[in-house]
């Protein structure tokens, strides 16, 4: 509960950030150039005297959508090959899991600096590249849910009754897996957020003058030293949301156990 009550107020500022923002995001001073916290600027300037908070607040914004959207669609892919593969089974479940198994075996970092390079790193690419390298988990433990539920009465009901093979699991077996989608679609939007970052850092994600946390702190690596606060700010609120993600992820995962003892 701490950690989604953090992770809420971070998202909430975030999004009213052009209402609670002391500057706006671009406003440039350069009579204030990479200046210490004070009353003015409560996390300093940048190189350009640039408010540091401001930036933060409007950085999150990019940081955070393009971490539950990546999540959101890496959870569906893997939950829609997971589930095909256990309910048809034999051919369908070989030939899917071996995809999988590829997908596993190659390496994503390279793989994701390769294609941000080439999609210009624009919001909607990075979104759809991220989500489209983080299905394999979510695929093996969708699978491993529905080998179980398929063999339930509800579901031979239901082919009794007709029902077709995708009505049957849109309808009656991915709903009795959502407990697992939720925990893996949590934990995935805290490794969005940090691939987003670490690509941002390397200057390949969002470009510049759009801020995210990782371009932030990709600006202020030349000067971590001299202006410790150019890194801490980004690199903490990187550091608090990804822990408050997983944290949510890890108290879901304990309160939607069915083995768990309520006592």
């Amino acid at each position: 509960m701490p950690s989604l009550i953090i992770f809420g107020a971070i998202v909430v500022a975030c999004l009213a950030a052009p209402l609670v923002a002391p500057h706006a995001m671009d406003a440039i001073d350069l009579a204030a150039v990479k200046q210490a916290p004070s009353r003015l600027h409560w996390m300093g300037t940048d190189d350009l005297g640039r408010d540091v908070l401001s930036r933060l607040l409007f950085g999150g914004r990019i940081s955070i959508v393009i971490g539950l959207l990546a999540a959101v669609a890496g959870t569906t892919l893997g939950a829609v090959v997971g589930a095909v593969a256990a309910f048809y089974g034999r051919a369908v479940d070989n030939v899917l899991m071996r995809i999988t198994d590829v997908a596993y075996a190659i390496p994503s970092l390279p793989l994701l600096i390769i294609l941000s390079a080439y999609s210009r790193a624009a919001i909607v690419s990075m979104v759809l590249i991220i989500g489209g390298l983080s299905w394999m988990a979510t695929a093996r433990v969708v699978r491993a849910e529905v080998l179980t539920i398929r063999e339930m009465p509800f579901v031979e009901a239901a082919r009794v009754l007709g029902a077709g093979s995708g009505v049957t699991i849109l309808r009656h077996v991915l709903p009795n897996a959502m407990g697992s989608l939720i925990v893996g679609a949590t934990l995935g939007v805290g490794n969005a957020i940090l691939i987003e970052s670490s690509l941002s850092f390397l200057g390949l994600g969002v470009q510049p003058p759009t801020a995210t946390w990782g371009n932030m702190l990709m600006d202020a690596q030349s000067t971590m030293a001299a202006k410790p606060w150019l890194t801490i700010f980004p690199g903490g609120a990187i550091l608090l949301v990804i822990l408050a993600v997983n944290f949510i992820g890890d108290g879901l995962r304990d309160a939607l156990d069915p083995q768990k003892d309520p006592a």
